[in-house]
């Protein structure tokens, strides 16, 4: 056998150096990427967990975007007044049609979170756009579907639906039952989210006026802003947002609070504690979007930043029973 040329040898040690170098630039860039994620806490896009407050291990993961939409969909229900059910219905729903993502395409001119479609009657594209009145106009339509809270899932998704695959909604029940029952309030302190700011602080201003977006003007009664610089004037009533008297405050971070009175609610709608952790939740699904830091309650209190962001006993955190504090970036 002839030996190889010396041109062939050093091409073989060449190519060995070049896939080892590459190997070891790859393991480099591996590296450093782990690095940032661990000292940023940082996993890409910011996630939100909900579990079963029966503690069976049920739980389901989903986006803070999301998580943001399932809240105001549940917060119109809850404002109507609507069973449970109708929430969980609800969700079920929008998660198959646009997987809780409000966007603007679909078949033929369908829209939004529930791909409702303007040549129907469902409203003007802008207003499918806006999740709070594509929600309402869902719950208008399922009150009128007789008995629906007797109805399957699926039956009763469709009546309004009318979709081409209605077997597809039975899927989702599993985690829009999950979801319903931690943002109704129902089941207390099982929703939770990174809270990793998507957008710049806005500050308690975004707060009210999310509230006012979400539960409308009446729904809750602001006792004050704690603001830490000089206190702001209250917003005129144009601007749709609840009145507030603000004082000076000097919290760490130069962070603000909104505290939120829950009124007195009847014990046939869950009472003033599900009500409660009804805001409570509502706060955390819309951390990112807001730029919430803190939200407390009851002596929980769940705090934004790491990737088990849960709700823990903090004896210092707010007591009241009767109302809920968040807390906002500057």
């Amino acid at each position: 056998m002839p030996e190889p040329s010396p041109t062939s040898a050093r091409s073989v040690r060449r190519g060995r150096l070049l896939r080892s170098g590459a190997a070891f630039a790859v393991l480099l860039a591996l590296a450093g990427y782990l690095a940032v994620q661990y000292l940023t806490g940082s996993t890409g896009e910011p996630k939100c967990t909900v579990v079963s407050g029966k503690g069976d291990g049920a739980s389901y993961q989903f986006t803070a975007e999301q998580a943001v939409n399932a809240a105001t969909i549940t917060a119109v229900g809850t404002n109507r007044g609507v069973p449970e059910r109708a929430v969980t219905i609800a969700l079920a729903t929008a998660l198959q049609e646009s997987a809780l993502r409000n966007i603007s395409h679909g078949d033929r001119d369908s829209l939004g979170l529930f791909q409702q479609r303007p040549s129907q009657g469902w409203g003007t594209e802008k207003e499918i756009l806006d999740p709070a009145y594509a929600a309402g106009e869902f719950y208008e339509h399922l009150e009128k579907v007789p008995d629906y809270t007797e109805l399957p899932l699926t039956v009763a998704a469709q009546r309004v639906q009318r979709s081409g695959f209605p077997e597809a909604y039975a899927k989702h029940e599993p985690d829009a039952t999950l979801l319903a029952a931690a943002l109704t309030g129902r089941a207390a302190a099982t929703f939770t989210c990174e809270g990793r700011p998507s957008t710049p602080p806005e500050g308690p201003d975004a707060v009210r006026a999310a509230l006012v977006r979400d539960f409308g003007r009446d729904a809750f009664q602001e006792t004050g802003a704690e603001v830490a610089a000089t206190p702001s004037a209250s917003p005129s009533a144009s601007t749709a947002v609840p009145s507030t008297s603000s004082t000076a405050s000097n919290g760490p971070g130069g962070t603000r609070t909104v505290t939120v009175t829950v009124p007195k609610t009847p014990a046939a709608q869950g009472g003033e504690r599900r009500r409660s952790w009804a805001l409570a939740h509502w706060a955390v699904a819309n951390s990112s979007a807001l730029h919430v830091e803190r939200v407390s309650y009851a002596g929980r209190a769940w705090t934004a930043g790491s990737t088990r962001s849960e709700w823990r006993d903090d004896s210092g955190a707010w007591n009241s029973t009767g109302e809920v504090r968040i807390v906002t970036g500057q």
